[in-house]
This record gives C-alpha cells, structure tokens and sequence, in this order.
C-alpha cells in the first residue's frame, strides 16, 4: 500500500491487519471546560458525538446544539390514541355489538364512559413516554466503548468527559484529538477496538 492509501486509513481510525478506532475520548476537569470544548465541537460539524458529566450542566445541550425533543409530540400522539381507543371501544361494544336496553338508558351516553376513556388515555401516555424515550436515545445499549478507559470511571464523581464517534463522516483521527486537546482538555485519547475487545474479554474472564 503507498503513503496516500496508508494514511487515508489511519484518518478514518483503521489500518488494514491491524486495528480501528472506537473514536476519542476526552476529560475536563470543569464543567466551564466542557462546556467551551462542546461549542467548539458542534462549530466543527461533528454529529456522532457526547458529552459525559457526573450531573446535569445548565447551557450544555445549548452547547451542543441539541434540538427540542420530540417525545412530547410522541407522548401526546399516544394520549390522543388512547383517548379514541377508549371512546370507540365502549361505544362499540355498548351500542354496536351487544346493544342492552337497561332501565330505559341510552345504549351508550358519553359521561358514564369518561373513567374509561382517562384511563386509557393516561395509559398509552405512559407507555408512549417510556418507549419514546428507550427508542430516542438508542437504548437499552449495554456498553460503550469509552467504558474500556479506566480513567473514564471518574465520570460519575468529578471528571468531565467528550467522546467522538469513529463513525462520524467528519471524524479524522489526528484532527479530532488536536480539536479536543486546543479546546482544553487535560488529555485525549484514540480508544482503539482492540483495547475494547480485550477489555470485554478480560471482564468476562473476571466474572
């Protein structure tokens, strides 16, 4: 292989016979660190990319450029489902497919239904939210390849954390580090597959 196909390799985060890149790991010890390093991230056109914190930083989705969420629209879709679902159950069922005539009542009147269609309502609500929330955010997802960094178990106490996909269309090894390290971090790093892998392995051996 020459020099051009070699390196064009090693930007994507893989050689052939050798090894590929998971992405690169960066850790901030401020949580104003993090936030400046997620601007500079989002400005240079990454979209497969995170921010790890040990608790929630007020500006940071702004800093990363996150959208509203559409699981309010999910969530509300689900009530409105489960309103109809209600009304029409008992209306068929009452009136339609076993119409009985008791005391001289309407076979179906909306009042004496309204329990009913609540219940459902607040039912396929709750269920629209959960599911919603599992199917937006890629869960359940067992494992992420920044857990194979040992240092990255801080980020439930006082470390700050970016990590950029390998997968991303602008990810380039070299470029993305040099991004991170310029945006302040105390130390970025390639997590390589193998490493991941041999991780993983080490853990099931343990167990």
């Amino acid at each position: 292989m020459d020099e051009s196909g070699a390196k064009e390799h090693v930007d994507r985060g893989e050689f052939p016979g050798h090894r590929t890149a998971s992405g690169v790991l960066a850790e901030f010890e401020t949580p104003a660190d993090l936030v400046r390093a997620a601007v500079r991230v989002r400005e240079a056109g990454y979209r497969r990319w995170d921010a790890h914190t040990p608790f929630p930083i007020h500006g940071l989705d702004r800093a990363m450029g996150i959208k509203d969420t559409a699981l309010g629209w999910i969530v509300l879709g689900g009530g409105i489902f489960g309103c109809l679902l209600g009304l029409w159950m008992q209306w068929w069922t009452n009136a339609v497919d076993y119409p009985f005539i008791i005391s001289g009542k309407p076979l179906w009147s909306l009042p004496a239904n309204i329990p009913i269609i609540f219940e459902l309502t607040i039912l396929f609500s709750a269920l629209s939210a959960f599911f919603g929330m599992l199917i937006l955010n890629g869960l359940p997802k067992h494992h992420h390849w920044a857990f194979s960094e040992d240092r990255f178990s801080r980020v439930t106490s006082d470390r700050y954390f970016i990590s950029i996909e390998a997968s991303d269309s602008n990810f380039d090894i070299e470029e993305s580090r040099a991004l991170l390290e310029s945006a302040g971090s105390v130390g970025a790093k390639v997590v390589w597959e193998r490493e991941h892998e041999d991780k993983l392995g080490s853990d099931n051996d343990g167990d």
